[in-house]
């Protein structure tokens, strides 16, 4: 069983790197990401062979981004996110509010549940979304489905969209080299077991936690008086491939087919849910002294990581966009779930009543 698991593995890996090197000749967007997601749901897919990516692979995956983002926040950082705070959550809260709206509206020309509905329109927080469900009694696996196109829509879109509009300018690169000036010996490298075991204790304690965890507490150390090693290129390409791949695993054909003509709906509305992102960012953009760039970023409906990278590419800030993501992401867990059932209680309420008679 181990060899048969050991040689999914090695085929799963190179179909994931594959994908990833043609995107990069075809200097598509996020092409260490895209490239393995996209190669492995499609080679699953037409094969009918379910590719193995073990769970410590797509967690390092994560940990290696997180700790190299993380080494972008500096004291000038925490400063310069503050003024934005209050305007993101007032946008962010109305976003989530229209959303919400979108997801009852479609109801009145498609046979689903409210509750299903609206919690598929969320843009963001899958598991808890799908554990509001639960204790609502919506239709769990159908929001699972329909999250996952948001999902997959937002990562495909907006990365594209911003390359498209403002290109890759470099400037990711200029400030990598800016870390790697400081030298420091290699020892140092032992620095980051601090964060590793951040992440892996906040793995299932938090949403995102694993990402949040390396990030965060790297951030911590990196505003320190420790002096931290960089974090080589192919590293990052790594952990990209693994999470890109990770991710593309648990995206199936069939799947898509439970979710039915509906599959079609959601992604449509996902499209909507985009463009009102957009819109809201450009609107944060010109209400404050923030950058449009890095605005539009900070108010993508999901792709915590995906946005940073992006930002990372197009010359956005990458520390700005990690925290406005964070305070999306804690809004949506500890906001959205309270908010959505206590309006939805009373209908989770009688659907059980039906079902008991």
């Amino acid at each position: 069983m181990a060899f048969k698991s050991t040689l999914l593995f090695l085929e799963s890996t190179l179909i994931a790197v594959s994908g990833g090197f043609l995107f990069y000749l075809l200097h598509t967007p996020l092409p260490w990401v895209l490239g393995p997601l996209t190669f492995v749901i499609l080679w699953q897919g037409f094969t009918k062979r379910k590719l193995f990516i073990p769970d410590f692979v797509r967690n390092l995956g994560f940990i290696i981004l997180g700790v190299y983002f993380g080494l972008y926040f500096t004291l000038d950082t925490f400063k310069a996110v503050l003024p934005f705070i209050i305007p993101y959550i007032i946008i962010t809260s109305l976003f989530i509010f229209v959303c919400i709206m979108l997801g009852v509206l479609v109801t009145r020309w498609i046979k689903i549940d409210k509750i299903t509905s609206v919690l598929s329109c969320i843009p963001g927080g899958l598991p808890e979304m799908a554990a509001t469900s639960d204790s609502l009694r919506g239709k769990t696996a159908l929001v699972v489905i329909y999250q996952t196109i948001r999902l997959v829509t937002v990562l495909f879109t907006i990365p594209t969209l911003m390359f498209f509009f403002w290109g890759n300018t470099n400037v990711g690169v200029l400030q990598q080299e800016s870390i790697e000036v400081v030298q420091v010996p290699a020892i140092h490298y032992l620095i980051y077991i601090i964060p590793v075991l951040a992440a892996l204790y906040l793995r299932d304690k938090i949403p995102a936690g694993i990402i949040i965890g390396a990030l965060g507490v790297t951030a911590l150390l990196n505003i320190s008086p420790l002096e931290l090693a960089s974090i080589p290129p192919i590293l990052m390409s790594a952990g990209q491939i693994a999470v890109g791949a990770s991710i593309g695993k648990n995206i199936l054909f069939q799947d898509l087919k439970i979710g039915g003509k509906y599959s079609v709906i959601y992604f449509l509305l996902s499209l909507t849910i985009i463009a009102i992102s957009i819109s809201f960012g450009i609107v944060l953009g010109a209400s404050t002294s923030l950058d449009v760039k890095t605005a539009i970023l900070g108010m993508a409906p999901g792709g915590f990581f995906e946005m940073v990278l992006t930002a990372y590419n197009i010359g956005a800030d990458p520390a700005i966009v990690s925290s406005l993501q964070l305070v999306r992401i804690l809004i949506i867990v500890l906001v959205v779930p309270i908010t959505v059932k206590k309006v939805f209680g009373k209908t989770a309420l009688s659907n059980s009543t039906v079902l008991r008679s």
